[in-house]
């Protein structure tokens, strides 16, 4: 009886001259930027005593102060008001805007340049920047925080439902497009159905992330929980730092085990 012939292991292929010179600046390059930018271990035993000393930050942690706690959890639920009010403008907005960028779907090259653009301008800009100019613009409050949201999930959405209807099969789009459909037919009856099982987990990872970033929001005065933790850490209440945090901690944790019940349950 012959032995079956056992594959040969997969090796790594001998780098050429430019691939390698190419990682040897990447290391270089990192090694650069830990040396540039890295604590050093002094800096790092020095902060470690601080943070547990006797007298140090997560002393002054424990037991976590609830005497506020009505007012936190109403900043917790503005912030998730603030979080889903924003992800759904987003959402809503997204979609028009991902068709136009859509190849196959775009009305021509020029609205498909212009509308990628745009989405890349809204992704690349961080929410923390948006929630400035709209402060800026409409003022101090949870508003502001709704309109950089919103921003943020079209640079988010708009990228992935694009590609979501990219990627859904041409065949029942070129028979209906065979037939005399309009666009708006091929897109509702061919496309869409196809793509929304991945619009559905594109929005509730958008819900999510929208939920985590409404806190570093209102650090800068755009309403909800962040306020409410800014200052406990300027008044140096860390007790009262605390129960935010552990307030924070809860909700992302709610609502990542609702969107992940979702997604088990829809897609």
């Amino acid at each position: 009886m012959t032995r079956a012939a056992t594959p040969a292991v997969r090796r790594f292929e001998s780098p050429g001259i430019f691939a390698f010179m190419v990682w040897a600046l990447v290391i270089a390059f990192i090694a650069w930027s830990f040396a540039e930018t890295g604590p050093s271990l002094e800096r790092l035993m020095r902060g470690a005593n601080r943070l547990i000393a006797p007298d140090g930050m997560l002393a002054r942690m424990f037991p976590p102060e609830i005497s506020r706690l009505p007012q936190v959890l109403r900043s917790l639920l503005e912030t998730f008001q603030m979080a889903t009010a924003g992800t759904m403008l987003g959402i809503v907005l997204s979609f028009p805007l991902a068709i136009l960028a859509a190849e196959g779907l775009s009305p021509n090259r020029i609205l498909r340049g212009l509308s990628r653009g745009l989405i890349a301008v809204f992704r690349t800009v961080p929410d923390l920047v948006w929630a400035i100019i709209f402060i800026i613009t409409v003022g101090l409050g949870p508003a502001a925080g709704v309109l950089a949201i919103m921003v943020d999930t079209m640079g988010f959405a708009g990228r992935f439902f694009a590609e979501a209807m990219e990627e859904t099969d041409k065949g029942p789009r070129e028979a209906l497009s065979a037939i005399g459909a309009t666009r708006p037919g091929l897109i509702f009856s061919a496309v869409v159905p196809q793509a929304l099982p991945a619009f559905t987990a594109t929005t509730l990872f958008c819900l999510e992330k929208a939920v985590r970033g409404s806190v570093v929001l209102g650090l800068v005065g755009a309403g909800g929980i962040g306020i409410e933790l800014k200052t406990a850490f300027d008044l140096f209440d860390y007790d009262q730092a605390l129960t935010v945090i552990i307030a924070i901690f809860i909700l992302v944790i709610a609502v990542e085990q609702l969107s992940g019940w979702i997604r088990r349950e829809i897609i």
